[in-house]
């Protein structure tokens, strides 16, 4: 039965996540909530993870999850479900794309779902940033790291590549 909700539920992702692979989060958040299959520190630990591997985040994310929640069957499913209505969608827009790209109504779409990602990841970010709030080190990590990507402007997976070399450094020497 784990398999028939896991599949659901990624392809549920891959159909309604609007925006890369970030904007699969909430999605993920809730799955966290509603089935148990991870935590949220594993699912933060999923995101960090996926994003400094190399390929799509979500699909990252789906694969690791996958695995976390149901093994090498389960890692399967979920990278499969996430992709296929990925696969479907292009293939029937970019065959009605020609003849609408300079319609009002899909322009006026496409950006509505901007804002409507930004508040969804804004929204989560907030709700994996409470339980930190009592870790005083990783808040000083995040003021530094945000002090630093407003100063120097760098890409975002910098900034992501040295979070993780610390963590990792405060895991192994105890800090």
């Amino acid at each position: 039965m784990i398999y028939i909700h896991l599949f659901a539920e990624f392809f549920k992702i891959g159909l309604f996540s609007f925006g890369g692979g970030y904007a699969t989060i909430p999605f993920l958040y809730h799955i966290s909530q509603v089935y148990n299959w991870y935590s949220l520190d594993e699912l933060t630990q999923m995101v960090a993870v996926a994003s400094i591997t190399p390929g799509p985040v979500g699909i990252n994310v789906a694969t690791y999850a996958g695995l976390k929640s149901a093994g090498i069957l389960g890692s399967a499913l979920a990278t499969a479900a996430e992709m296929l209505p990925s696969l479907f969608l292009v293939i029937i827009v970019s065959k009605l794309l020609r003849k609408f790209s300079d319609n009002f109504y899909v322009k006026s779409i496409i950006e509505t779902l901007k804002p409507i990602s930004c508040a969804l990841l804004t929204s989560v970010a907030i709700g994996l940033l409470i339980p930190d709030l009592k870790d005083i080190k990783a808040l000083i990590l995040l003021a530094l790291l945000l002090v630093m990507s407003w100063k120097s402007k760098k890409d975002p997976l910098f900034y992501i590549f040295i979070a993780a070399v610390i963590g990792i450094i405060v895991v192994l020497l105890k800090i």
